[in-house]
């Protein structure tokens, strides 16, 4: 059975059921969401979250996925196991507040055991195992009725096996598995941790706990039980599809295994016939398919959080090919057949296949240039272990070639081995432990960061969803319902104090979106608030943080009267432009740049954008001004600008753009046009009716944010006006001092530059001769010290090459058959430059160069080196120059024994 048949069964039994009712069929979320705990989404519950938190409701009681997830714990270790891969699909089924054990369980088992001929998997009942946690009677008594199994076969396991939470205070409970018998050559008998003998492929679990003080997976104390008890279930795709496909692993199922086809014919090696190359291989199909779909979700390489996890993935799979004996680019060849085989469940990897490619080709490029990189590098420290007369390669020097040069630890091995000397392996491995227990550290502060909303799901819960009328009006007569102060509630705030204030309606704009949000006022009886931010820490609820003006805020008086909340109408023009024209910006480079270059980040305020986008290269100063060229023209046609509400499904089917990482109602999104198709977006902001109220795009720059990524920024409405003012004034004030036109300023400033250039260089010939003119004058006053002509020279202003000049021509003065040294010290700018010259008289008599700059340069608090004729140094102890000139005086007399 192909893993598009098992996608089709699965959906179909949920989407179809009569036992328990119809599921909802919800799409694959991105990979990328909004989770402060979380790089990728890397399970099929993690977008009903907030359903199964209590921050949101569910807008249906069932529902049906297959999620694609990206697990990142143990990327060395893919390929290694038959069944973890860095990418995976979950095929999950949920209830919320619907049906519970009982359900999950029949439907689960009648899934898997239905024969292929009615619709199920087909799985022999003889080789299945249900496990449950061992303190839940309940799931134990159901299993043995529901599926007609004997008591021995129902396996009971304990808390770190069958237990499910999320690691943090919560929801929890516990779960059941279903296990399949491979038989004895994956283990012993009944021995459930043996190996792959016993697979588990679905996992059902019963949230029905509250959990507190949670310690660890297996260490937390349960509060009572939730008030409304959920399902969530997972069935790994690849792991059905391996088993049903007869394959030993997830690499040889039928999505995947091409991949690996393709490699071996690039390569000419052979699939199944060396173990460290059938890793290899499985690296290489993982990581292609891994970094395909990553891609497709919007991140690019980079050198920190998901870029850094792409580029890991790019660069292992490239790395893997070049172990496999395949020298020349590989991701051409690679990427193209895994988008053909994952594109029936993904169609838009072909839609956006520009972009992907573009993105990993530029990634392998760069990939291989820090190969010919670091093997010279590497080359380096291998001649120094040689030259030294050891046989190993430092665990720090490794350590930093992966680390500084992204070196793999892999290639230095099998180069190490090539020259004859080993790594320490151990040293290397210690430092990466310690790199990897920083980088968990890291997260687990950012982890600790995740916001407590407790507070304010209390307040939805009493109070419900806040009346949200900013796209009606910019004031509102509006009850207070809840106070805060330091994220506490609180009956007062007194003047000058900053809290948090809940109405029952409000008119303002909660930053979101990209857009900032609103600011103006609340007034009330005898006082007035300033509003400075406003939130929406869970959804239906809106949250100002305020600061009293004037007079004192009590909630109890509050809530008796109205307040008066009032909008700052310039600052929601300004808004209104900014984020309008971000939509018109994203539009013009769309059309300059191709349907591939798409925003991937905004942020709009008042009068000014700043728009990212991926791309793998600058824009030129010609696409830059085509990009304001188009979106002015854009604000000129005075296009319609317009929003209906439709589902995401519709949103999709007429062309609208949804945004990289951000959360969607699939039931009811906001689709905002300019110009109708030109500019269609999914988006909640705040807008003008016609694109002409923007006033003006100013593009500002455009620069770089990271690999792959650019930014643009551009003023909107009176601010890109006054932009430009500034810029007038410029060029009148230019304009005025060179006594020039305005169309001849560059002209005229590109001249003065020339002339300036010019005149800078023959200074600097003159300077050059005027020192050179001293070097006769340096050379004839040398002193005689035994055999040899010594010059030991202080010259004040000259620094670096200067005194390196200077040096070597009064070498050349002194006479050849007499040994000769040349020590100059050249004073600039607080510091010391030192040069030596010794002729090949003077080496013959055993004078060096590199000896005498190692000699003086500690007397100037520096050092140096070189080599006998000619070396060079520096210090910062201007003090010591006498000090050093005459050290070289008394280095010369001992080595020419005067």
């Amino acid at each position: 059975m192909d893993t598009a048949e098992i996608r089709r069964r699965f959906t179909n039994h949920f989407a179809q059921n009569t036992t328990v009712g119809e599921h909802t069929v919800v799409p694959s979320a991105s990979l990328l969401l909004d989770d402060p705990n979380l790089l990728f989404v890397n399970a099929g519950m993690v977008p009903f979250k907030p359903y199964f938190l209590g921050q949101e409701t569910a807008g249906f009681p069932r529902a049906t996925s297959i999620q694609k997830c990206v697990r990142t714990l143990d990327i060395e270790e893919v390929g290694k196991t038959t069944r973890h891969g860095t990418f995976f699909e979950m095929c999950g089924n949920f209830s919320f507040g619907d049906y519970f054990k009982e359900g999950a369980i029949t439907l689960a088992w009648e899934l898997v055991t239905k024969s292929v001929a009615d619709g199920g998997f087909g799985f022999d009942e003889s080789l299945l195992y249900p496990s449950v946690y061992e303190d839940d009677p309940e799931a134990v008594a159901l299993w043995k009725r529901i599926t007609g199994l004997p008591d021995d076969r129902i396996v009971r396991l304990g808390k770190s096996e069958n237990y499910w939470s999320m690691g943090v205070p919560g929801p929890g409970g516990p779960c059941s598995e279903i296990l399949i018998d491979r038989g004895p050559a994956f283990g012993a008998d009944r021995d459930w941790d043996a190996g792959d003998r016993y697979l588990e492929f679905w996992n059902l679990v019963f949230m029905q706990d509250e959990l507190s003080a949670v310690r660890s997976k297996s260490d937390f104390d349960i509060a009572g039980s939730l008030p409304h008890k959920n399902i969530d279930t997972g069935l790994g795709l690849e792991r059905v599809a391996y088993l049903l496909q007869g394959k030993d692993n997830m690499y040889e199922i039928d999505v995947v295994f091409p991949v690996i086809e393709r490699a071996q014919e690039l390569t000419g090696r052979r699939y199944g016939a060396d173990p460290v190359d059938d890793v290899r291989f499985r690296v290489v199909a993982d990581h292609v398919r891994s970094s395909m779909m990553l891609i497709n979700d919007g991140v690019t390489p980079g050198n920190e959080g998901r870029g850094y996890v792409l580029r890991r993935l790019l660069r292992r799979a490239v790395r893997s090919m070049r172990l496999l004996g395949y020298g020349d680019p590989a991701l051409p060849e690679l990427l193209p057949v895994s988008r053909d085989k994952m594109a029936d469940g993904y169609p838009e990897l072909r839609t956006n296949w520009d972009r992907i490619s573009r993105v990993a080709l530029a990634e392998e490029e760069a990939f291989r240039k820090t190969l010919q990189a670091g093997t010279q590098i590497f080359d380096l420290a291998a001649g120094e272990v040689k030259q030294s007369g050891g046989t190993q390669l430092s665990g720090a020097k490794a350590f930093a070639l992966h680390d500084t040069y992204g070196f793999p630890i892999d290639l230095t091995l099998e180069m190490a081995s090539e020259a004859g000397i080993d790594v320490d392996e151990q040293g290397f491995r210690g430092l990466m432990a310690e790199a990897r227990e920083k980088s968990k550290e890291d997260a687990r502060r950012k982890k600790g960061q995740h916001a407590d909303t407790t507070a304010y799901r209390g307040i939805l819960d009493a109070h419900g969803p806040t009346e949200w009328l900013a796209y009606e009006t910019l004031e509102t007569e509006s009850r207070p319902v809840a106070l805060l102060s330091g994220g506490a509630p609180t009956a007062v705030l007194g003047a000058g104090e900053v809290g948090e204030l809940v109405l029952d309606r409000t008119p303002f704009y909660a930053e979101s979106g990209g857009q900032a949000a609103d600011a103006g006022t609340i007034e009330f009886d005898g006082g007035r608030l300033e509003v400075l931010d406003v939130q929406r820490p869970v959804k239906g609820l809106v949250v100002h943080q305020v600061r009293v003006v004037d007079g004192e805020l009590a909630l109890d008086a509050a809530a008796s009267r109205a307040l008066q909340a009032r909008v700052d109408p310039e600052w929601r023009i300004g808004a209104r432009q900014a984020h309008s024209g971000t939509h018109v910006v994203h539009a013009a480079l769309r059309e300059v740049l191709g349907p591939s270059a798409l925003q991937s980040g905004s942020y709009n305020r008042p009068g000014h954008l700043r728009l990212d986008f991926g791309w793998t290269q600058g824009l030129t100063p010609g696409q830059v001004r085509d990009v304001e060229q188009v979106s002015n023209q854009a604000l000129r046609a005075d296009l319609p600008v317009g929003w209906q509400y439709m589902t995401l499904e519709e949103a999709r089917a007429w062309g609208a753009v949804a945004l990289f990482g951000e959360t969607y109602d699939e039931t009811k999104v906001r689709v905002v046009e300019i110009g109708g198709p030109w500019s269609r977006e999914l988006c909640g902001g705040t807008h003008v009716d016609h694109s002409s109220q923007i006033g003006t795009i100013v593009v500002t720059g455009e620069a770089s944010i990271g690999s792959g990524n650019r930014r643009i920024e551009a003023y909107t409405g009176v601010e890109g006006f006054a932009y430009l003012a500034r810029e007038r004034d410029v060029v009148g004030q230019l304009t005025g001092l060179l006594k020039t036109k305005p169309d001849d300023l560059v002209g005229r400033v590109s001249d003065l530059v020339e002339r300036l250039r010019a005149a800078e260089k023959e200074i600097e010939r003159a300077r050059v001769a005027q020192l050179l003119a001293a070097a006769g004058e340096v050379a004839a006053a040398a002193t005689r010290i035994g055999p040899a002509n010594v010059v030991a020279h202080r010259v004040d202003g000259a620094a670096g090459g200067d005194v390196r000049t200077l040096a070597l021509d009064v070498r050349a003065r002194l006479a050849a058959t007499d040994p000769g040294i040349v020590v100059v010290l050249g004073v600039a700018d607080g510091k010391v430059s030192v040069v030596a010259a010794v002729n090949d008289a003077g080496q013959a008599a055993g004078l060096s160069a590199g000896a005498l700059v190692k000699a003086v340069g500690p007397l100037v608090g520096g050092k140096g080196g070189g080599k006998a004729d000619v070396a060079q140094g520096g210090g910062s102890d201007v003090a010591g120059v006498d000090a050093a000139l005459a050290a070289v005086s008394a280095e010369v007399a001992r080595v020419v024994g005067a």
